[in-house]
């Protein structure tokens, strides 16, 4: 497995991240346990999740698995970069009541709290911020992240879903504080959705922080869909399923897949081996169901595509080009 360091910290992360968002709504606990296992087992130091992950009634069940594989002891804990999110309700839409969401200093303390104790853990690495709360002033976010960071609750702090000009922000503001700021941004960034390029990953890339795309694979768009179905096996859905139905879309899928087919790549390993390529780019979260999912996306850690690989693809998918001359689209 491949490490760097992630954005200005010293943390040392592996290249992949691995996602726990299918533990529980379609992963058990046992399977959870040992995917978790194979991935530590393999060199993946570096554990993504939030505490609304489980969903629905169960929200704060992925975090379970977690804290219950922590649990079973043998240095888990100590050789896992942990991270987790805070934004979202955890209580039942019938149960909402003011603060309990988003990024008040409030919520936020409740919501730490909670999570070290599903996670069963006196700390967490990268404390995350899952959306822009665009109520709550940065002062007030940075000053309850300040005191959990003097309690050793937390290690660091990091952003999701944030636009550029809002990083800028936050880190600004913590810099008048003396304080680090954030050191990663979680986006979504991959062959098929490239507009990350044109504002958050040089924001990113400015303030020194570390780029963590999620669905690498789009939905399952790049895994190769097209002929999975013409395979009789199974059918998009969701994102992949929406962008399918778009005539243009399809057509570059169709090109995507008879690409790689001439060069004898899996689509999957390729859509993750393009993101390592990318500027700015620590490691793409992968959230395998199964451990033969977790393989593949360790094999892509390993291939190295060509420069007429990579030149097809960029002609396949255009990225918005360089800022600022990509805003003149």
């Amino acid at each position: 497995m491949e490490y760097t360091q992630l954005g200005r910290t010293g943390l040392k992360v592996s290249r992949l991240v691995l996602g726990t968002m299918n533990f529980g709504p379609q992963t058990d606990e046992a399977a959870s346990h040992a995917i978790m296992d194979a991935a530590q087992a393999s060199g993946i130091n570096y554990f993504d999740t939030a505490n609304v992950y489980g969903w629905g009634e169960n929200k704060g069940r992925t975090e379970e698995y977690i804290g219950s594989w922590f649990a079973q002891n043998g240095g888990r804990r100590e050789k896992t970069v942990l991270a987790t999110k805070v934004y979202g309700s955890m209580n039942r839409q019938s149960e909402t009541w003011p603060n309990d969401d988003k990024l008040s200093a409030l919520n936020i303390r409740r919501a730490v709290e909670a999570s070290l104790k599903r996670l069963q853990t006196d700390y967490i690495d990268i404390y995350q911020f899952h959306h822009i709360d665009r109520l709550t002033p940065f002062e007030e976010i940075w000053q309850a992240i300040d005191v959990l960071i003097r309690q050793g609750k937390i290690l660091y702090a990091g952003s999701s879903n944030f636009p550029g000009y809002k990083i800028a922000q936050a880190n600004e503001t913590a810099a008048r504080r003396g304080m680090v700021g954030l050191v990663s941004e979680q986006c979504l960034y991959n062959l098929a959705e490239r507009r990350a390029e044109m504002e958050v990953i040089p924001a990113a890339q400015e303030y020194g922080l570390g780029v963590i795309p999620w669905s690498p694979l789009h939905g399952g768009l790049l895994g190769g869909i097209i002929r999975k179905e013409f395979e009789g096996g199974r059918r998009a859905s969701g994102r992949a399923a929406e962008a399918l139905a778009d005539p243009v879309t399809r057509g570059r899928v169709q090109a995507y897949e008879d690409l790689l087919d001439k060069h004898g790549l899996e689509p999957g390993e390729t859509a993750l081996a393009w993101l390592l390529t990318r500027p700015g780019v620590t490691g793409p979260i992968v959230g395998p169901r199964t451990p033969d999912q977790l393989a593949s996306a360790l094999r892509a850690v390993e291939l190295e595509l060509s420069e007429e690989v990579l030149t097809s693809l960029d002609e396949i998918f255009p990225g918005p080009g360089p800022s600022p001359e990509a805003f003149a689209w």
